[in-house]
């Protein structure tokens, strides 16, 4: 049987530590509750009718809450504490958000839902991050992340595919109730089985690195996640509303296939994101992030092509596979890349800075993509652009490369 055998689904999950597992579990269920919120949330109020600047610009200031919560997040962590702490935090934030969205009918119900969500995230992100490291003992940290960040992928694809059902069904606003009943869940085995508790310097007996000694060493690898992580965010935020739109030539498209496409998108990525992340795992951290950067760059460039033909849907199709094996590629190489780069009893403020990349990104991509699609009427300029960004991040290889140590 599947579940018994040597090779096995239950023979396959039981090669990792049970505290990996647990992480695991959990990072399962809050993506599922997020993957509805995160890509459909344009649509719902899409449908209600506001502009895409507006609902850009609830977006960038999610994002720019978040800086809040990451920062608040790291504080917390490197002082010791659990790394569960800041994840009820998160969950108490989500639940606020996703019921103000619920009923939200005009802009101010909308800005203040997304200005609580963006704070969750700003608390959940660097806690769950730091937390791979310290459950995956006796594997490498590059096997963990490889595990949780598949989980991430089934989560929020099955979530996705939950809203574009919900959306069939004429309630794509139910993407909120679905996040809070994954959040109530989420704190219910938080408070079960508590994470575990951060690396304090002072406790290990390791003197505090400077921050001028380690965060030079950490910018390159920075400043090309500020890049790689817009992909994620304009895929939130701006294709939805280019689909539903249309291209210069390219059918403008129901919501429900909207979401669908992105829906299957998304389950691309969960079938790839355990391969993909376990053979780059063995490979330098260069190699993930240049793979990724290609992806990015064909994915893009197929989007902005799309919009000048009338078959353009095969093209967006073609280029959601390749924006899925860049993410896949890049999300468990990058989060490894700054455990290599960060000193120990540092890996909380690390782990902020780079999720403030996010949300850096998630606040410039969707106030930029919006104006665009305001002002043009089609992506076509803004794919292209964003293609030419991910062209010169490749110059950013060579110094993390060099900079990067080995830890597998």
């Amino acid at each position: 049987m599947l579940s018994t055998g040597r090779f096995g689904w239950k023979h396959w999950w039981d090669q990792f530590p049970a505290p990996l597992r647990e992480l695991a579990s959990v990072r399962l269920v809050a993506s599922f509750g997020a993957g509805g919120v995160l890509y459909l949330t344009p649509m719902v109020f899409h449908q209600a009718d506001f502009t895409a600047s507006q609902v850009g610009g609830g977006l960038a200031l999610a994002a720019l809450a978040g800086t809040l919560g990451r920062f608040a997040s790291g504080w917390l962590l490197d002082l010791g504490l659990s790394c569960g702490l800041p994840v009820l935090l998160a969950a108490l934030c989500g639940l606020l958000g996703d019921g103000l969205l619920l009923s939200a009918q005009t802009l101010p119900g909308y800005i203040a839902g997304q200005l609580l969500l963006g704070l969750a995230g700003g608390f959940y992100w660097p806690a769950v991050e730091l937390a791979v490291p310290l459950c995956a003992p006796p594997l490498p940290s590059a096997r963990g992340y490889a595990l949780v960040r598949s989980a991430d992928a089934a989560g929020v694809a099955a979530g996705t595919l939950t809203g574009a059902l919900l959306a069939q069904c004429g309630v794509l606003r139910g993407v909120y109730g679905v996040d809070i009943a994954a959040i109530v869940v989420l704190a219910a085995m938080l408070l079960r089985r508590p994470l575990p508790r951060a690396p304090h310097s002072g406790r290990s007996g390791v003197p505090p690195v400077p921050l001028g000694q380690w965060l030079p060493a950490l910018l390159p690898m920075l400043l090309l996640s500020v890049v790689a992580t817009a992909i994620p965010a304009l895929m939130q935020s701006a294709l939805p509303l280019d689909l539903v739109r249309g291209g210069l030539e390219r059918d403008a498209q129901p919501e429900a296939i909207s979401a669908l496409l992105i829906g299957v998108q998304l389950g691309l990525l969960l079938l790839i994101q355990w391969p993909v992340g376990q053979r780059l795992a063995r490979r330098s951290v260069a190699v993930g992030l240049g793979m990724s950067l290609a992806c990015f760059i064909a994915g893009t460039t197929l989007l902005a092509l799309s919009a000048l033909t009338e078959g353009g849907i095969t093209l967006v199709v073609l280029a959601l596979v390749c924006l899925a094996f860049g993410q896949a590629a890049f999300l468990p190489t990058a989060t490894e890349a700054v455990v290599e780069l960060s000193p120990a009893g540092h890996g909380g403020l690390a782990m902020a800075l780079f999720s403030q990349c996010f949300a850096l990104s998630a606040f410039a991509a969707p106030l930029l993509a919006g104006l665009l699609l305001d002002s043009q009427g089609h992506g076509l300029v803004l794919w292209l652009l964003v293609a030419l960004v991910c062209s010169l991040s490749l110059l950013l290889l060579g110094p993390i490369r060099r900079r990067a140590h080995v830890k597998r």
